[in-house]
């Protein structure tokens, strides 16, 4: 039976970078599930009460410049979004490169042979996706970070603590257990570990 859920993301959180690696390894692989990958801008999360959205100041466009290109070709190149979305996130985090630039974001779609222009010009209607899905999930579901699984009515933030591996059956099993907590234990509000053994 196939699960779906919504995988919420931001290119500057390295566990959302580790979530969505997982969760793409298991797509690869043939995991049964209907993924929607939304946007959240984690700037907006910052802003007090009774101060401006971040989404109309031209000084946060770079920090959206990142998200927006993910939405457009997340919507208008579906086909290219998983291999983009790796990209962009490998960018961040494996080379250290500062996604806020332009020059790095239209070199992340050239690599993935997207073309830049097209989809840079598409910034303003995708700043207003990501307000959408941003402000929607945040009055429904009262999200304030990423990486966060929405199944349902239900939604969990979820830090995974390692990155997917060279078996894309492991990272769909660590998905699935995600999945499974979240549907199968509703009454769980908070489990943490108080440290990591490395």
């Amino acid at each position: 039976m196939t699960t779906s859920f919504t995988l919420s993301w931001d290119y500057r959180c390295p566990f959302a970078r580790n979530a969505h690696e997982h969760v793409l390894a298991g797509l690869e692989a043939g995991a049964d599930w209907n993924v929607s990958f939304s946007p959240f801008a984690l700037d907006q999360a910052h802003v007090a009460d009774g101060e401006p959205e971040i989404f109309d100041q031209t000084e946060y466009r770079p920090s959206l410049l990142g998200l927006a290109a993910g939405v457009t070709v997340r919507d208008h190149h579906p086909d290219r979004f998983a291999a983009f979305h790796k990209a962009m996130f490998s960018a961040r985090h494996d080379e250290a490169r500062d996604i806020r630039a332009e020059s790095v974001v239209r070199a992340v779609l050239g690599d993935q042979g997207l073309d830049a222009d097209g989809v840079v010009d598409k910034f303003d209607e995708s700043v207003a996706k990501i307000r959408d899905e941003h402000m929607g999930a945040v009055e429904e579901h009262q999200m304030f970070g990423v990486p966060t699984f929405v199944i349902g009515d239900r939604a969990v933030f979820v830090r995974l603590m390692d990155r997917a591996g060279p078996d894309p059956q492991a990272s769909a099993q660590a998905i699935e257990g995600v999945l499974r907590t979240v549907e199968g234990m509703p009454n769980l509000n908070e489990y943490k570990f108080t440290k990591i053994p490395r």
